[in-house]
């Protein structure tokens, strides 16, 4: 089974990422009418310890990663389609474990052609890694069978090693991640694949020197707006060593210009943010962090520009009973601009299997947290690692990476 053993210490790194991509799924059932309900349990050849996280296509199929089990417990990836009796799962792929790549964290990307993307942290024929530096894939379906391509095998050198975060695409068809070691420094790099005749190109955009611009790039994918600039955090590093939040900009025939902007200073401020930036309509960008916070046990933090300048603001810190702690997701908005989330832990008693939490802005820039769900343990979902998906109609879709029928993992619905 594998574990989260790189989170043991604040300075760890871990391999993981999430995607928000938000289409309207109308189910009929009457089935759907709980709050939460698990509507997939993994094990063995469907695959385990989804670390996941999910997208939908415009059919409303679910797509996530498992990062072990399948035909050749290496990994897998799968797809539920929907109907009004439930939903059914389809492995598309199998990793061998071998040149195809092993344990795919983070879940994949789709394309306008319904082509999936997605990295794997080991496996592959590059580099000398134990066990392989990690590849990125693609996913192409032809004749109802799904066929995978390596589109670049990490050398564990200038390159990056163990790319566990998901792929961000652009109008283009390039792909853009992460990696959380490797590179020039050790410290991993931002990169760019592009299609090509004959190929993949990769290009590093930006190599982490573990100093002021962070260190380990964040299992959390880089997010990219309109005007072709990407936000995300690193989970290590900047001025006062618990991590950062960059801005990395196309600067025309010179490249890309990496910007710090804001150090993570540590208890009772925000520290070691591990899932992804989103924005609201403001422009303000919104994450989570692991440790830290009033508690030392994470927190929701909110970055605002004024006049130029960064600020940065704790809107809650978690305080490690019924009410989680330990986040390692992004946030998603719902319709009326609140905020849901996850932690990792904390919650039930009986458990300390994670909580679904909210946030709702309050007069004078203040925000009030609530549980809205505390996950009980197997046969439902357990521990979420990772965001939930925004489906419209306030639904939302998630995983876990333990609980469902066989403590394998889960995914789930639910609705507020």
């Amino acid at each position: 089974m594998v574990t989260r053993g790189s989170i043991q210490s604040k300075a760890g790194t871990f391999v993981r990422i999430t995607a928000l991509l938000a289409v309207t799924l109308i189910l009929t059932s009457a089935a759907w009418a709980a709050s939460e309900r698990v509507i997939f349990s993994f094990g063995d050849t469907n695959g385990e310890y989804p670390d996941s996280d999910l997208v939908l296509d415009a059919a409303g199929n679910i797509y996530a990663t498992a990062v072990s089990g399948g035909d050749h417990d290496s990994g897998a990836v799968v797809m539920l389609s929907p109907s009004t009796q439930g939903w059914t799962e389809t492995v598309l792929y199998s990793f061998r474990g071998a040149s195809d790549g092993s344990e795919p964290y983070g879940g994949v990307t789709l394309d306008s052609a319904g082509n999936l993307y997605g990295t794997t942290v080991a496996g592959g024929t590059g580099g000398s890694c134990d066990g392989g530096c990690g590849v990125a894939f693609k996913l192409t379906r032809r004749n109802g069978t799904w066929y995978e391509t390596v589109i670049h095998n990490f050398t564990g050198g200038t390159d990056g090693t163990g790319p566990g975060a998901g792929l961000t695409i652009d109008a283009r068809g390039n792909l853009y991640g992460m990696t959380p070691t490797g590179g020039a420094a050790g410290f991993g790099v931002i990169y760019k694949l592009t299609p090509a005749a004959g190929g993949w190109k990769e290009t590093i955009l930006h190599t982490f020197t573990g100093g002021a611009d962070g260190g380990g790039g964040s299992p959390g994918r880089l997010l990219l707006d309109r005007a072709g600039n990407f936000w995300g955090v690193a989970t290590a590093g900047g001025q006062y060593g618990s991590g950062t939040a960059f801005e990395l900009s196309p600067a025309g025939s010179s490249g890309w210009t990496y910007k710090t902007l804001y150090a993570f200073q540590g208890e009772p401020d925000a520290g070691f943010p591990y899932g992804a930036l989103i924005s609201d309509a403001a422009g303000n960008l919104y994450g989570t962090s692991y440790y830290d916070g009033a508690n030392d046990l994470g927190s929701v933090f909110r970055l605002s520009r004024v006049n130029g300048v960064w600020t940065e603001s704790v809107l809650y810190s978690f305080r490690g009973g019924s009410d989680g702690s330990s986040p390692i997701s992004n946030l998603a908005f719902d319709a009326a601009g609140n905020l849901y989330g996850t932690t990792s832990e904390g919650g039930a008693s009986s458990c300390g299997c994670g909580v679904i939490f909210k946030m709702t802005p309050g007069a004078g820039g203040q925000w009030t947290e609530s549980v809205v769900y505390r996950f009980q343990g197997s046969p439902d979902a357990a521990f979420p690692y990772n965001g939930l998906l925004p489906a419209g109609g306030g639904v939302f879709f998630g995983t876990t990476v333990h609980g469902g029928d066989d403590d394998d993992g889960s995914i789930f619905r639910f609705k507020p």
